[in-house]
């Protein structure tokens, strides 16, 4: 789907027909779509053939011959319920968001595989003081709320470390041990995206590639404070939530330890009758009282005693 969009008084409205200082937003494309794209806006095919791959990672990437740039940077989104394995668990991934300048007809470009709420919440004109002419302070606005999208993104994934760990001090269930996973892989998918994004912006910073005003310098220091705040958290994240995994292995090994340890000792307060009336069932002679029933009963019972009182309390279970 393909969309035109131009800025009014700071307000971003939708327009009918493609014009220059437009943004044209392009979601879920389709081939055909893809076509459009390289034969009426005339977008080098390279930068249409790594904005349609999904595993693209972020990166800038300029063509000296007709002067656009395109800018890659990966998105946080919540996985499909088609997509997880277990539908109880709520689990994180990153998918690429192209940026595509082109000069000559002064079009900013967003090409977008999956939907994106970033780009949905400035095509319905939830943030003010926009501006599609100016096409790289657009950029850094957008770049702004995917770096915030990533701090809403934690601060979901800590709320949910903390459900599961009081979850896990009631009961010790694999589900629980599960879900941490999954909110590990989502964690390292955003530490990886991070990195790229962070890159990308520095790269950016550097005006080379883009001209940036003075005005647009103190945006870009925005979005670096973003995006550095939004590392430091997953960082943090992932030190907590692997501290947490270890404690409960080490916990519930433990238990395993203990519950072997109970069992054995059963096992050998258990073997002294069989030892003793494998004796006495014997076709033998000699044994002691052989000729009273009760007395190896008895005989049992007591070293049963006697042994779980010195198991329980020497060092066998200290």
């Amino acid at each position: 789907m393909i969309s035109f969009f131009r800025s009014d008084n700071g307000t971003i409205i939708r327009t009918d027909a493609i014009e220059p200082g437009c943004w044209v937003d392009v979601l879920e494309p389709t081939m055909a779509e893809r076509q459009w794209l390289q034969n009426e806006l005339e977008i080098v095919p390279e930068f249409v053939r790594s904005a349609f791959d999904d595993e693209e990672t972020s990166h800038v990437d300029f063509d000296e011959d007709t002067g656009q740039v395109l800018v890659i940077v990966d998105c946080p989104f919540v996985e499909d319920e088609s997509e997880v394995v277990d539908r109880s668990i709520v689990q994180y991934d990153t998918h690429p968001l192209s940026f595509v300048f082109v000069p000559e007809q002064e079009y900013f470009v967003t090409i977008c595989l999956r939907r994106n709420e970033t780009i949905s919440d400035f095509a319905h004109g939830r943030y003010h003081d926009i501006s599609t002419a100016r096409r790289t302070r657009f950029l850094l606005q957008m770049l702004l709320r995917v770096a915030q999208r990533y701090l809403v993104c934690l601060r979901s994934i800590n709320r949910q470390i903390r459900e599961y760990e009081r979850a896990l001090r009631k009961t010790m269930r694999n589900s629980e041990l599960m879900k941490m996973l999954g909110l590990e892989k989502s964690l390292v998918y955003f530490s990886t995206s991070l990195k790229g994004l962070e890159s990308t912006a520095s790269r950016i910073g550097t005006g080379r590639i883009l001209d940036l005003y003075e005005e647009d310098h103190e945006l870009l220091d925005d979005v670096m404070i973003e995006i550095r705040q939004a590392t430091e958290m997953c960082t943090i994240y992932t030190n907590i939530l692997n501290g947490i995994t270890d404690t409960f292995s080490s916990v519930i090994s433990n238990n395993l330890n203990i519950t072997m340890r109970t069992l054995t000792i059963i096992t050998l307060v258990m073997a002294i009758p069989t030892i003793i009336f494998s004796f006495y069932g014997m076709n033998v002679e000699g044994l002691p009282l052989i000729q009273w029933a009760w007395f190896p009963v008895i005989v049992a019972g007591v070293l049963c005693a006697i042994a779980a009182f010195v198991l329980r309390s020497g060092r066998f279970l200290k």
